[in-house]
């Protein structure tokens, strides 16, 4: 079990790695990460590394993390949309920071762990899919903000379509190979789009569609 120590020896690693934000780093500590970690690696659910999900997912590292939702600038009176909600340790993170978090998720089976694991902490403001994140949430855009958790070579433009023209921001990682990945934040002012990259990352492709996982829910590690 997760000890004050693991949490703050973590936040303070952050603290180092250049994440300044506090609302971030509140965020970071308060949510019992070892929730979204397979049972088999719970003794390093607070080590700052990514671990495996199940059907080829992972639960990003805290530094990523606190990375992408820093470079979102994420307020209480934000509508934020998330590609990819895996383990949802991401969603719920965001989820303590802004009005509203709309999450898509390719695989079913993840989706409804997620959903149980996140409704179990409480948690309201959470609005999930099964979709296809390529395509976005279109008929409840636009969003303040856009948060994509694997990465595609260009960002759709099913999503940039869908970005407040009123300071939108998306945070996405893109590359044409795994080892051309870096982390971009895009700001969205009326029809022009301006690119910032923030860093190099390494993260499972964006594939469109939806899995088909039946019979998944029973092979997936147990939490």
């Amino acid at each position: 079990m997760p000890t004050d120590a693991n949490r703050i020896r973590l936040v303070l690693a952050l603290r180092s790695a250049g994440i300044t934000d506090a609302a971030v780093l509140g965020a970071i500590e308060s949510v019992p990460r070892e929730r979204f970690v397979p049972e088999t690696f719970r003794d390093q659910a607070w080590e700052d590394i990514a671990l495996p999900i199940g059907l080829g997912q992972t639960i990003s590292q805290p530094r990523v993390v606190a990375m992408m939702t820093e470079a979102l600038r994420v307020s209480k009176r934000h509508r934020v949309l998330e590609i990819g909600t895996g383990s949802g340790y991401q969603a719920a993170v965001l989820a303590r920071l802004c009005r509203r978090l709309y999450t898509i998720e390719r695989h079913p089976a993840l989706l409804a762990r997620a959903e149980s694991i996140l409704k179990e902490l409480g948690f309201t403001n959470i609005v999930f899919r099964a979709g296809d994140g390529m395509q976005g949430w279109p008929e409840l855009a636009p969003f303040d903000r856009i948060i994509v958790t694997a990465a595609p070579a260009e960002a759709p433009k099913a999503l940039l379509d869908q970005l407040s023209p009123e300071s939108g921001i998306m945070v996405i990682p893109m590359g044409k190979t795994a080892d051309s990945q870096h982390l971009w934040r895009i700001t969205r002012q009326g029809d022009r789009y301006d690119r910032e990259q923030l860093a190099a990352v390494r993260f499972v492709p964006l594939l469109p569609g939806v899995a088909d996982d039946s019979g998944e829910e029973s092979r997936l590690p147990r939490l």
